[in-house]
């Protein structure tokens, strides 16, 4: 999420949680809040379905220590007048000129041009690594049960000659001497002070001396990898799950993206899936249909079940038999058996001679409501 929408948006107030909340606090009002407005507890509830991704985002930002710090950074500055409406120049008026103080602006106009204000972390220093996307199918029963698999995929790693030092194995990074490690050199401005990276490191605040003959001093290589993924009971088609860590590795220290799974669940040959319910198109004969039976239907753990059929159904019914459906979130939907009229497409001399008997004692037509005369 972009982080000039962040001054927009109150997470705490979206997870209804006080701003010192503990990681703790915080997952147990995420999870409360998804079980309420998730939607397969919620089947076409757009209302439902946006509140969700609200509190999903809001918990994404907060859960990452890292994410979290900024956003109250960047909170700080907006309540202050940092970013505009404030007390302008800071003497304490009301108007709603730019409001800053000498240190937030010297933290802003520093992130524009690269630096930040001295004596703060360096704009070159730890940087979380890139996100990444991968897919992958599963079958209708894996989506349904959950399954535990391995996502196949070719990306940056550390690397795993140097351990992501970057130094040939036996040798160490060293200090830059140029700035001390910092990794950005001060360009005092007067009243502020911009910072620059150094040229010497490149920012990094180190300097690699003897290079990994694998990774060129980079500290990474791009290979192919194999993610052990947990799929939950009941995930649907086109469903992101959010691996945290399991992305790009981090520059300088920074901590490494994260691995986004979509996934995709093929068909079905009986069964297919409505939110929290299966559902399951089950033939019938027209004598079935008008004298009733009993008509046992399989589900999908490989049993049956035995639905009443009452005299006079008509074709496309549906009959509902409950918890034999999908479990998500402690949650089990039901099975919806729709039946239809079988219509043979060849009938024997018997089968003709009933028919036609049954024609013969038949009065009126089903289409008389449809006369138009009169």
């Amino acid at each position: 999420m972009p982080q000039h929408d962040w001054l927009e948006k109150d997470f705490y107030k979206t997870l209804g949680v006080a701003d010192d909340v503990s990681d703790k606090d915080l997952t147990k009002a995420y999870r409360k809040l998804a079980r309420k407005y998730h939607p397969d507890a919620n089947p076409n509830d757009r209302t439902a379905e946006e509140r969700f991704k609200e509190i999903s985002e809001a918990y994404d930002v907060l859960s990452d220590p890292e994410q979290r710090k900024e956003y109250d950074e960047i909170r700080r500055y907006g309540a202050s007048g940092g970013f505009g409406g404030g007390t302008p120049y800071g003497t304490g008026g009301g108007g709603g000129g730019f409001g800053f103080d000498s240190g937030n602006l010297s933290d802003i106009l520093g992130d524009l041009f690269g630096g930040n204000r001295r004596g703060t972390r360096s704009g070159t220093g730890p940087r979380k690594g890139d996100d990444l996307e991968a897919e992958l199918t599963l079958s209708f029963d894996e989506a349904v049960k959950g399954v535990t698999t391995s996502v196949h995929l070719t990306s940056d790693a550390a690397c795993g000659t140097c351990s992501g030092s970057g130094a040939a194995p036996g040798s160490t990074p060293e200090m830059c001497p140029r700035c001390q490690g910092r990794g950005v050199l001060d360009d005092d401005q007067g009243f502020f002070s911009l910072s620059q990276p150094c040229p010497q490191c490149s920012g990094r605040g180190r300097i690699v001396t003897d290079p990994c003959t694998t990774c060129r001093g980079s500290g990474i290589e791009r290979k192919p990898r194999q993610v052990k993924v947990r799929i939950p009971a009941g995930v649907k088609d086109g469903q992101r799950i959010r691996l945290k860590g399991r992305g790009t590795p981090g520059r300088n220290g920074g901590p490494a993206g994260d691995l986004y799974v979509i996934v995709r669940v093929a068909h079905h040959r009986v069964f297919g899936r409505s939110g929290a319910n299966l559902t399951i198109d089950v033939p019938i004969t027209f004598a079935e249909a008008a004298l009733g039976a009993n008509v046992k239907v399989p589900t999908l753990d490989g049993s049956t079940v035995t639905l009443k059929i009452p005299a006079a159904t008509p074709t496309g019914k549906t009959f509902r038999v409950r918890g034999k459906g999908v479990t998500t979130n402690s949650k089990t939907g039901d099975l919806l058996v729709t039946v239809t009229i079988d219509v043979p497409s060849e009938l024997t001399p018997e089968q003709r001679s009933a028919v036609e008997a049954l024609a013969a004692a038949t009065d009126g037509s089903p289409r008389d409501h449809l006369s138009t005369a009169g």
